[in-house]
């Protein structure tokens, strides 16, 4: 019993070895690296009331728009 316990924990502590020694190939996985989004360039539209907003004007704050066209 004691000799399968000390085989098993050899197995174990040799696959953990083996696998932290080999780096991840993320080429095979298709995995792309992060790039943070760029910031929005600044500009300036008419708000309901037809005042011009600008983006800098709305910093820290949520902003959502939404552009549609008919043709």
């Amino acid at each position: 019993m004691r000799t399968s316990i000390v085989t098993l924990a050899a197995i174990v502590a040799l696959t953990i070895a083996a696998g932290a020694a080999a780096a991840p190939n993320f080429a095979s996985l298709q995995i792309q690296p992060y790039e943070p989004p760029k910031a929005a360039p600044a500009f300036s539209l008419p708000d309901l009331d037809g005042k011009p907003q600008t983006l800098d004007s709305l910093r820290g704050k949520v902003v959502l728009l939404f552009f549609w066209a008919t043709w």
